[in-house]
């Protein structure tokens, strides 16, 4: 039996989205994301260095090196939604949406299955309803290079639903990849259509 999470010992999520939203004031109406990042990046910087350092420390605890793998998942986790809903609240914010206008964060391959090892990718699925709206394409831009920049080697993919389909149809690994998907966040409509 798995040792207990203890997830609130490596993140403190709505202390990480406090320190986010002291960002946003001094943001005004028009946001220069460019400007911005190197802020948001120096506190998730800050955020997964301790989480990981608190990993660390619980794995030598308890000696549980898949607690440790589902922690480490956690930890991504609780970053890959602040981030979103920054992104999508703050930097780009949305006055009146359409229906298009939705996204749902999943993870996948071993990140979706809720273990991550130390070092290992992490592979998104940005799914959209349909076609990529610029909206869309301004949210998963500013996670992608906020994520990159924390030096994270990520696989990535945006599609709608239905090319999500079509390509798991002729495609093993994406077929695969969707198996084992499992939303972070954002949207679930649009999660539960694809599953």
């Amino acid at each position: 039996m798995p040792h207990a999470l203890k997830l609130d010992e490596i993140i403190n999520v709505p202390a990480l989205n406090a320190r986010l939203d002291e960002l946003a004031p001094a943001i005004g109406g028009a946001v220069d994301a460019i400007t911005l990042r190197p802020k948001v990046v120096e506190i998730f910087k800050e955020t997964l260095a301790y989480g990981r350092h608190k990993a660390e420390a619980m794995l030598l605890k308890d000696g549980g090196g898949l607690t440790c793998a589902m922690r480490l998942s956690g930890l991504m986790d609780g970053i890959i939604g602040a981030l979103f809903n920054f992104a999508a609240t703050k930097v780009y914010p949305l006055g009146n949406a359409s229906t298009g206008e939705r996204i749902a964060v999943l993870a996948v391959g071993g990140y979706g299955r809720g273990t991550l090892a130390p070092g290992s990718d992490i592979d998104l699925l940005f799914l959209i309803p349909w076609k990529q709206t610029p909206w869309s394409t301004q949210v998963i831009e500013f996670i992608l290079y906020t994520l990159w920049d924390l030096g994270l080697k990520v696989g990535h993919a945006t599609r709608s639903v239905d090319d999500s389909i079509r390509m798991a149809r002729s495609d093993i690994t994406v077929r695969t990849a969707i198996l084992e998907a499992r939303l972070i966040l954002g949207d679930e409509g649009v999660f539960e259509i694809l599953m």
